[in-house]
């Protein structure tokens, strides 16, 4: 190699490493801030401890999503689009994981999950949510984690989700006349206070006219089980509720996309199969995405952890929720009626996203603390005092650290048709959130894993409407080349 060659191969690798070292360099001063927020908000008051915590576990579950790529629309559209299982799998494994870390904190009595209601309403927002996702490129967590890696496309879809939830949920006029008369009376029945307008606007007599209306349950509960017991937690709840339909939707997986392409090789090496080798696919297939199961294990771990440490702080603090902590340091602005503010105790990410622009709607005029959404259950608080969204901001933050640190942080613009597709992705999204109560993380994730019924409902919408979405694709796909190819002069 000539000495030119030489120097400019020296160049290139000195511009490499003087370009990974100002990424972690970056990567050192987004976790600095963080500390310095947590460190100063905590000197001025002790209360601070409790937004910082869910800052901190966001940081984590950044980390854990970027470095397993864990995102549910990738998971589907790689089953149904190319027949490539692995992430798919990875989700189910974690969801399994997760379970099991779940059971331990129930059954210790300071778990901070909430079952949802169960109903058919979970199965119809699942699909119009898997449609979306697929739309977007990306769930709803997905689009965090992306955000951090510097995907502009992704961010949009935040926005496009944020936007719509927030419009969606003070929606009314016209809307009223699709209200069944016996949601209308139900709601009006509830008694909520005279703020709150129940017979006026299409979610909240959705919600209070109808969801509410429906059966809070878990798989221990339905069978006769106390959640906090071992037996709920463990069998119920875990074992019954996750880990056996967990293994038979493992089973219908390795079958319609596993099992062919690895008995065809053991067959040519071998000469014959068995049912060890059946079961030895089986494995295989659970084994492929190591990375996934790894960062699922780690936010189960790290999801229990926070519902012990929210707890813990609850009773330190003598609260039930953060909107009494936010009266005590001073700012009681966009509190709900009821004192509360949006604070799950536990990884969720769709509401705090919708309180960011309930929060900027409001600041503009908008008279949206008259329902249910925003001023009766979660408020729209100051975003910079908002425990949830502290976890969100910290996600991206966490997502882009490990990006950074793995030299996968890229800034990434939309084209005009991503743009599009992020847009309309993400208003779907924000309409499967709101009605399902939770998207794929607070809705299905979080709720297969505690045992909540509802859950399983709102993943198998999910995973239809992802089937829908996909096909959707290639038919636009095939449709633009054929018109593409229609035109070409040869």
């Amino acid at each position: 190699m000539s000495t030119t060659a030489l120097d400019m191969a020296a160049t290139d690798a000195a511009k490499i490493e003087n370009d990974l070292r100002k990424k972690r360099l970056w990567a050192y001063g987004i976790a600095t801030l963080f500390a310095a927020i947590s460190i100063g908000t905590y000197l001025y008051s002790e209360y601070y401890i409790y937004l910082s915590v869910y800052l901190w576990f966001g940081f984590i579950y950044g980390m854990c999503l970027q470095y397993g790529r864990f995102c549910f629309s990738s998971a589907f559209r790689d089953l149904f689009a190319v027949g490539v299982p692995r992430m798919a799998v990875g989700i189910m494994i974690a969801t399994v994981l997760f379970a099991a870390v779940s059971a331990a904190v129930t059954a210790t009595g300071l778990s901070t999950f909430h079952a949802a209601p169960t109903s058919i309403h979970a199965v119809i927002a699942g699909t119009i949510f898997g449609i979306g996702m697929v739309f977007a490129g990306g769930c709803a967590s997905g689009s965090l984690y992306k955000t951090g890696e510097g995907n502009m496309s992704a961010a949009l879809v935040i926005l496009s989700i944020s936007v719509t939830q927030a419009l969606f949920a003070d929606v009314a006029g016209w809307t009223n006349l699709l209200v069944p008369e016996s949601w209308h009376q139900s709601a009006l029945a509830k008694g909520l206070p005279e703020t709150i307008s129940a017979g006026d606007g299409w979610v909240d007599q959705y919600l209070a006219g109808y969801v509410w209306n429906q059966p809070v349950l878990t798989f221990a509960t339905l069978m006769g089980m106390l959640d906090e017991s071992v037996a709920g937690a463990f069998v119920g709840n875990m074992l019954i509720g996750v880990v056996i339909p967990a293994a038979l939707l493992l089973i219908v997986v390795y079958i319609g996309w596993s099992r062919r392409a690895f008995l065809k090789k053991r067959l040519k090496e071998k000469g014959q199969t068995t049912f060890r080798d059946e079961l030895e696919g089986y494995w295989a297939m659970i084994t492929a995405n190591k990375r996934t199961a790894i960062a699922g294990l780690l936010l189960g771990i790290f999801c229990g952890l926070q519902m012990l440490v929210t707890q813990g702080l609850r009773v330190k603090f003598g609260i039930q929720n953060a909107g009494t902590l936010l009266e005590r340091i001073g700012f009681d602005y966009g509190i709900s009626v009821n004192g509360t503010v949006f604070d799950p105790g536990y990884w969720y990410v769709t509401t705090q996203e919708a309180q960011w622009v309930g929060w900027v709607f409001n600041k503009l005029g908008a008279d949206n603390m008259d329902n249910i959404y925003f001023g009766f259950v979660n408020g729209i608080p100051n975003p910079a005092l908002n425990p949830a969204d502290w976890m969100s901001l910290a996600l991206i933050g966490g997502a882009a650290v490990m990006a950074l640190l793995n030299n996968e942080f890229k800034f990434k613009k939309p084209t005009l048709e991503l743009a599009m597709w992020a847009v309309i992705g993400g208003a779907l999204m924000g309409i499967g959130s709101r009605l399902g109560l939770g998207c794929n993380v607070g809705a299905f994730f979080v709720r297969v894993a505690q045992g909540d019924t509802s859950g399983w409902l709102f993943g198998l919408g999910m995973i239809g409407g992802a089937y829908i979405g996909v096909k959707f694709f290639n038919w636009w796909t095939e449709r633009r080349m054929a018109k593409e190819f229609a035109s070409c002069d040869f």
